[in-house]
């Protein structure tokens, strides 16, 4: 019998164990050592307190004061020549140090040079928007608030943007369950037929397994539904899956599982 272990506060415990193989941290470099890299974080040195600052997979990385951001940025952009902010998130480091990381992935055209500027913050603490420094931090700020709950104040629209309004949680919290939470479950049970009807329709299957072509209560085949609970047809598991609709398109041939191949070795 395998032994027992508790579960519940998986993430105070170890992320690894020597189940996983860990590869080894990308190198880290002296800014020093790229001309370009060297005056751009002379500049800000010059401007303001640097905590940390490396070359990693040939990007400079800086580590910065999270009250620092805004004037930190527009350095960047007007001094420094970094124009574009392609990418902006948080990363949960909640139950490892308390706290949350923002970082912002920038580029410089004309250097053809990328940054990423990080800081960390409190769980509980916010962080100022950018949008009036790169309209890109909108929706990118949106998200972060939508996916982790991190407050970005000052932004001209600080509502969710993937998960309806009143949903509740923030899915991409390590606490977060995979499969959902109660209110996930009952969401569009309780919006499209109200709480009356959860005894009649049951929760939503949110479980990520395999699909199975047989199951008549949490899956529907379309053209082939069945009601709730009833046996399937007679059918060939094969015959329910087709990659065309009806008629198929002209002069491209149907493409069914009958007719598929799988090539054992790459050509």
């Amino acid at each position: 019998m395998r032994r027992y272990t508790d579960r519940k506060n998986v993430q105070a415990k170890s992320y690894h164990t020597d189940r996983f193989h860990q590869r080894p941290q990308t190198p880290k470099y002296d800014p020093s050592t790229d001309e370009v890299f060297a005056a751009d974080l002379k500049s800000l040195q010059s401007k303001f307190d640097i905590k940390d600052a490396y070359i990693e997979i040939d990007q400079l990385v800086v580590i910065i004061d999270p009250n620092d951001n805004v004037a930190v940025m527009t350095h960047l952009r007007d001094k420094c020549d970094y124009t574009f902010l392609s990418e902006m998130s948080a990363i949960d480091y909640l139950a490892q140090d308390g706290e949350f990381e923002i970082f912002y992935q920038l580029l410089a055209m004309k250097k053809r040079k990328r940054m990423r500027v990080k800081c960390r913050i409190k769980q509980d603490q916010a962080i100022e928007s950018l949008y009036d420094v790169y309209k890109s931090a909108d929706w990118a700020e949106r998200e972060m608030y939508d996916m982790f709950g991190v407050i970005v104040n000052n932004h001209p629209y600080m509502k969710r943007i993937l998960m309806p309004e009143d949903w509740h949680g923030h899915p991409l919290l390590k606490t977060y369950p995979l499969i959902g939470d109660e209110a996930a479950q009952w969401y569009e049970i309780d919006k499209i037929f109200g709480k009356e009807y959860r005894d009649v329709v049951g929760p939503e299957d949110r479980d990520t397994k395999r699909i199975d072509p047989k199951d008549t209560k949490h899956y529907a085949r379309i053209g082939a539904e069945v009601p709730y609970g009833a046996k399937p047809s007679t059918k060939t598991d094969e015959e329910y899956v087709d990659f065309q609709e009806p008629g198929g398109v002209p002069l491209i041939t149907r493409f069914t599982l009958k007719n598929q191949k799988i090539l054992k070795d790459r050509k």
